[in-house]
């Protein structure tokens, strides 16, 4: 009877705990909101459903539970960008990194979604700084998406049968929401990843131009590959530097459909990359870019948009001679679309990507700009304007109440909806310090006597 009565009680809370709570007429009242392209002062929000229902300055409908958010800041979910959550738990520990990859017959085919845990310890801490959306990326050689950075030469290797390796691609990003939940995935397979510049350069040995030409080449073989399948399958097409599933990854590639993110730093590279994106017609989206505002009327003519840490200022390398702070401020100020990035891979420390996005602030860029960087820019990058990161009729419920200014260190994420879910206030961080800090269940061994 016993175990009768604990399963329907766990029945009963499953029920209520996901669609009685997306399904509840919600509104949040009085505060400041951001709509992520505009600002509403004594807004109100409309939540249901998961998604927005209205977003202006009316009252609350008839029957809504509703939220007092007077003196405080209303903002949509934040996104990370170039993150590694979900994809990585601890980058040292090997058999907890799925962002990794060095298999010679599978680069650009490589797809993180396969790896993501919603159990990861790392999404709550992560929401907690009001981020609600990740685009997880990869790791690869020279960047710092992902989970963490690499040498140039972590991904040396020797190649067999014939196969490019090191690849010059390091796989494919995905879209994950961050609610609690078994199914975080939105969208795998939004972009492709490849390193240039000087990480590049060290993949195909040592120079730029080498990479180059070995990206046309590649592209070439992709369409070549594609032109004759049949061929390809009676072994009657020459021999090509890729495995079928690394081909038929790189076909939304070369036809411009998937776009590639490109991490590049110097101005010098940037242009070249351009000029590769133009002769191949390949969509491109610049990651890093630090020294971007050199050639920042030429990004925006090319209409390429940017994933930058506006706080990379030191010259760490002859990469990056030219870093400032007012990076994000130059490529705004041209036209530039940029959505601002986290520290260290986005994982442990993705909550600073608004702190950054602060640090722009004081650096120039226009506040309105920085919130975009955070959340409608994201998903308009990644194509999904409209889906997520803004605060209008249609778009997810994701939506964070702030107890003050969201880019001021002190505030806090004080309520937190995903798909128009409440999240709770709490990691494994705070769990592990209330059980040992009150003495609660677990505290000491069963056995233990005080």
């Amino acid at each position: 009877m016993r175990l009768r009565t604990l399963i329907l009680a766990a029945a009963s809370a499953v029920a209520i705990a996901s669609p009685a709570l997306a399904q509840e007429l919600t509104a949040i009242t009085g505060g400041r909101v951001l709509t992520g392209s505009s600002v509403i002062e004594n807004g109100t929000v409309v939540i249901q459903n998961g998604r927005v229902v209205s977003v202006g300055s009316g009252a609350a409908p008839s029957g809504a539970r509703v939220i007092d958010a007077r003196g405080k800041v209303v903002s949509p979910g934040f996104v990370a960008v170039d993150s590694g959550l979900g994809g990585s738990e601890v980058s040292s520990v090997g058999g907890s990194d799925d962002l990794s990859n060095s298999a010679n017959s599978i680069s650009a085919s490589f797809d993180v979604s396969y790896g993501l845990d919603p159990w990861s310890f790392t999404l709550p801490v992560a929401r907690l700084g009001g981020i609600t959306r990740a685009i997880v990326m990869p790791s690869h050689a020279g960047g710092g998406g992902g989970g963490h950075s690499h040498d140039d030469s972590d991904f040396a290797g020797v190649g067999h049968a014939g196969l490019q390796s090191p690849g010059l691609f390091a796989g494919q990003a995905a879209i994950i929401h961050l609610a609690e939940g078994t199914d975080i995935l939105v969208k795998p397979r939004v972009a492709m990843v490849a390193p240039f510049g000087e990480a590049g350069a060290g993949i195909v040995g040592g120079a730029r131009g080498a990479q180059f030409t070995q990206f046309k080449e590649t592209l070439a073989e992709v369409r070549l590959y594609a032109r004759n399948k049949a061929a390809y399958d009676r072994a009657g097409l020459r021999e090509l530097s890729l495995s079928r599933a690394d081909l038929e990854a790189l076909i939304p590639v070369a036809n411009g459909d998937m776009p590639l993110i490109v991490t590049v730093r110097r101005a010098a590279d940037i242009q070249q990359v351009l000029r590769l994106a133009r002769e191949e017609g390949v969509k491109v989206i610049l990651d890093g870019a630090e020294e971007a505002w050199l050639v920042a009327d030429q990004i925006a003519s090319a209409g390429v948009p940017v994933l930058l840490n506006p706080i990379s200022n030191l010259p760490g390398n002859l990469e990056t001679r030219a870093a400032r702070m007012q990076n994000a401020a130059a490529l705004n100020a041209a036209g530039v679309v940029i959505a601002i990035k986290g520290n260290e891979g986005s994982i442990h420390r993705a909550r600073e990507a608004r702190y950054n996005a602060g640090n722009a602030v004081s650096h120039g860029l226009p506040y309105e700009a920085a919130i975009a960087a955070l959340t409608v820019n994201p998903a308009r990058i990644f194509g999904m304007s409209g889906q997520f990161g803004e605060l209008r009729a249609g778009a997810a419920a994701d939506v964070v109440v702030w107890s003050g200014d969201p880019l001021e260190p002190l505030s806090l994420a004080e309520t937190i909806f995903v798909n128009g879910q409440e999240q709770a206030p709490t990691s494994r961080q705070f769990l592990l310090r209330d059980r040992y800090r009150d003495g609660g269940e677990g505290a000491m061994p069963p056995a233990y006597t005080r």
